[in-house]
């Protein structure tokens, strides 16, 4: 697993770490997940949770208040207990703080049963995790699935991001989420970002929380530094 922050750009602060899967030789996720079996998906996800929690254990701040936010496979076949349990007894073993725990949904196919994935999210709010959308503008992830859903947090996507300091049609659509989602009572986190001036464009539109190689790239098994 290798970590990415989520900065805070008005404090400087970690908001969140996102855990990522890495392969031994240095494969991205999604080579690595397309080696995955459909019928280990679920062991394959869960199997991932534990080893970002465990190695949370040891390498975040134990008072801190930073999350570790995890990636989360809609349509392998959850019991949304089973999971929970395996992440507290995880969180347990190393002594990690299970209200620190974020999820986020990702969406690189239509979800097969969205019913049964807001179940599992509302047996996370009840134990106090926090949930995301990942991706959102692009692909599948959608206004649709934002109404289904109503997560905590909404991951813009990259795509949406990307040059946005000069494109007018990016910056209204962006701050138009922002408007909807604040009023849903729901945080954006912009993802992708690669230079000072979108930075500087999303910090001007009103998002506080931001990812991206401009910021800090992922490390394996270790916290990277910020830059802000």
């Amino acid at each position: 697993m290798a970590f990415q922050p989520i900065v805070d750009i008005a404090t400087g602060s970690v908001f969140a770490y996102e855990a990522l899967v890495r392969g031994i030789e240095g494969q991205s996720a999604a080579e690595v997940i397309a080696g995955v079996e459909p019928e280990m998906l679920y062991k394959f996800d869960q199997t991932c949770r534990v080893k970002a929690i465990e190695l949370a254990g040891g390498l975040f701040v134990p008072d801190g208040d930073a999350k570790l936010s995890i990636n989360f496979m809609p349509n392998a076949v959850y019991e949304p207990n089973a999971c929970i349990r395996a992440s507290l007894a995880a969180a347990r073993r190393v002594g990690f703080d299970p209200a620190r725990l974020m999820f986020e949904f990702t969406e690189d196919e239509r979800m097969r049963d969205v019913g049964h994935v807001r179940s599992i999210i509302d047996a996370y709010r009840e134990r106090g995790f926090t949930t995301a959308i990942d991706d959102f503008g692009a692909g599948y992830a959608g206004l649709g699935l934002l109404a289904d859903l109503r997560p905590d947090m909404l991951k813009l996507d990259m795509a949406l991001i990307r040059g946005i300091d000069a494109s007018q049609p990016r910056q209204v659509i962006v701050a138009a989420v922002v408007r909807m989602a604040e009023a849903l009572g729901i945080r954006c986190i912009a993802e992708g970002i690669q230079t000072a001036a979108e930075l500087q464009a999303l910090k001007t539109i009103g998002i506080r929380l931001c990812q991206g190689y401009l910021l800090a790239r992922p490390a394996v098994e270790a916290l990277p530094p910020v830059r802000v």
